[in-house]
């Protein structure tokens, strides 16, 4: 029984907002489902974004530490049962400069790998795009899970689809977990949805609600332009990958003439609505789109603490 209570602890890198540290943590509904409390204790947290960090401190905690993590490094706990994070992944997406790993922010990597390192945890999860499975960056992800190899890790990876795990979206992103020779193999979680949940399950109930400052119910007013950002939203299927760099061009609602409101994308992205971003709209645009869907991650955390305790997720 003593073991079903122990706080399995965790350090968080490149944290953002809290949508992966908020799903590893549990404890919160989404569209009428609970996601119950996991056994990790979240001891440590950064990120560089000031806006971020308050919305992060709003909702998840006051551990995260605001600064570059190269610089804040040794203030982090020696020790930790877990390192998460989800490393800059700009030079990777589809939509970058196919810099890869070279770049200036996906090479961010390594101050995980740095982290890793120097933590030795029993287990890592790594977070990035779908575009570090592409051919051309065959390279960077070699790079990426030698690196972690060579501290001593078995790693592997492995692709999800968010809205087969109840996030109404379709955004695809890459799990890379590293574990221990002591420690069992990590087994990523099977699907949880035959049906996906569709735009109009996620935000109808939104439709007739006036703009909302509190409840980040806002909407940018642009225009449509020859850029990124100009599909509208089909109410039988989930929405659309919830990107953070749209320069206001979010996509449009189903039904409305205008674009999807910050709450909408919120729900798109799997956060709950007490979940309340500290910042005007470009800037919640941006923390929202960068996030990791809160229930897609309770569904690794359950996965990684399963190996962590030798219980069944």
């Amino acid at each position: 029984m003593a073991a079903t209570k122990h706080m399995i602890t965790v350090v968080s890198l490149f944290s953002g907002c809290g949508g992966m540290d908020l799903g590893f943590s549990g404890g919160f509904d989404f569209l009428g489902e609970h996601y119950a409390k996991t056994q990790f204790k979240i001891i440590w947290a950064n990120e560089l974004n000031g806006a971020a960090c308050r919305t992060y401190r709003k909702n998840i905690g006051h551990h995260i530490k605001e600064g570059d993590i190269w610089q804040t490094m040794p203030e982090m706990p020696q020790s930790a049962d877990l390192v998460i994070g989800g490393f800059p992944c700009q030079d990777i997406s589809v939509n970058g400069k196919g810099a890869g790993v070279n770049g200036k922010r996906s090479g961010l990597y390594r101050a995980m790998v740095e982290a890793v390192s120097r933590i030795r945890p029993k287990i890592f999860v790594a977070e990035n795009v779908k575009g570090l499975l592409m051919r051309h960056n065959a390279d960077s992800l070699q790079r990426v899970l030698s690196d972690f190899r060579a501290l001593g890790y078995e790693v592997s990876y492995h692709l999800y689809h968010a809205a087969d795990y109840g996030v109404p979206q379709t955004r695809e992103r890459v799990f890379i977990v590293g574990t221990r020779p002591d420690v069992q193999k990590f087994i990523p979680p099977k699907p949880v949805c035959s049906k996906h949940i569709t735009a109009k399950e996620a935000i109808g109930d939104l439709e007739t609600l006036a703009e909302d400052v509190e409840f980040n119910h806002i909407w940018s007013l642009a225009n449509k332009s020859a850029e990124q950002g100009n599909r509208s939203l089909k109410a039988e299927r989930p929405g659309y990958t919830i990107r953070a760099e749209c320069h206001g061009n979010i996509q449009f609602h189903y039904a409305l003439p205008r674009r999807i409101s910050m709450r909408e994308a919120a729900r798109f992205q799997s956060f709950p609505d007490n979940f309340r971003f500290e910042a005007k709209l470009r800037e919640t645009e941006r923390q929202v789109g960068n996030a990791v869907p809160p229930v897609l991650a309770w569904h690794i955390a359950k996965a990684t603490q399963a190996v962590l305790t030798g219980c069944a997720a």
